[in-house]
């Protein structure tokens, strides 16, 4: 039993060490994208990045010297503090790394523009700054700011609303068109527009799919999904067409993150069971989400 519990914890350990990994990889991507691809044509990002970059232009416009880097660690800190209570400690320990980074990588490091050209600014660069922000997000962090909050009211109704963030980041872009040209809010839009598209593609902790599994025996199936997974399982009898023999459709309602993790146990546990994943378009009712670390 000891052993059990210290391979857990290695386990954790190690899970830990690779979200860490993430993180940074994370950081640097945002700080890359932001030199390489943004800085050239004046665009900004969406959340507290965004205000960062818009306060600090505004300064300069006024003569002031005001780092985008200090910016995003000031306008982070305080809600970071807030959510160590309302979210995890993990999360937020993981995205504090990720945002101190960003300003760290800011101000360390150096990268010349590889193009003028706006729109391949834009292409590039909002699909890179989504995949950074992913990468967090996938890592149990996220990139700090409007993360924060929607991770916070995400966990208290249950589904993403990376979408209405963005509709909150185009009031920003509004006010930045209005201080510095419409044709940058315009730009902006479209860059937060690509890098959104990215994230809802690839994070998926508040998809669901519908998993149905048909095999010769259900009791193997449900004990080896129960010791997965907490979600429940309905089991229908059916008669197979070809050879008039009984089998079981299990059916059961799971997150898209978990499907890797589940198909892998049930193919173990039932070699010849067949597995049908298909994406569930609303779901009403209990269902059971996993906290955040």
């Amino acid at each position: 039993m000891f052993e059990f519990y210290q391979k857990l914890e290695q386990n954790k350990k190690a899970a830990f060490v690779i979200s860490l990994i993430q993180v940074i990889l994370s950081a640097f991507l945002q700080a890359f994208v932001m030199q390489v691809f943004m800085n050239p044509c004046n665009l900004i990002s969406g959340g507290f990045t965004g205000i960062s970059l818009f306060v600090s232009r505004i300064g300069e416009s006024m003569g002031f010297n005001w780092p985008v880097s200090v910016l995003i660690i000031l306008l982070n800190v305080p809600v970071a503090l807030f959510c160590a209570k309302a979210i995890s400690k993990r999360f937020v320990v993981l995205s504090a790394v990720q945002f101190v980074l960003v300003s760290v990588f800011l101000e360390v490091l150096h990268f010349e523009p590889f193009f003028y050209d706006i729109t391949v600014n834009l292409l590039f660069g909002g699909i890179l700054w989504g995949a950074g922000c992913s990468l967090a997000l996938t890592a149990g962090g996220s990139t700090g700011g409007t993360d924060f909050i929607a991770q916070y009211v995400a966990k208290k109704i249950h589904r993403s609303i990376f979408n209405i963030v963005f509709y909150f980041n185009c009031a920003m872009y509004i006010a930045y068109g209005f201080s510095f040209g419409w044709i940058y809010c315009a730009y902006s839009i479209i860059f937060q527009f690509l890098s959104t598209t990215v994230i809802n593609r690839t994070y998926k902790r508040f998809q669901r799919v519908t998993i149905e599994i048909t095999c010769k025996d259900p009791k193997v199936i449900v004990e080896a999904f129960m010791a997965t997974v907490r979600h429940g399982m309905s089991i229908i009898e059916c008669v197979g067409a070809f050879k008039g023999e009984t089998y079981y459709i299990c059916k059961s309602t799971i997150s898209s993150y978990e499907v890797t993790n589940v198909c892998h146990v049930l193919r173990k546990a039932d070699p010849h069971c067949l597995i049908n994943v298909y994406q569930s378009l609303n779901f009403y009712g209990n269902f059971f989400e996993k906290p955040i670390e």
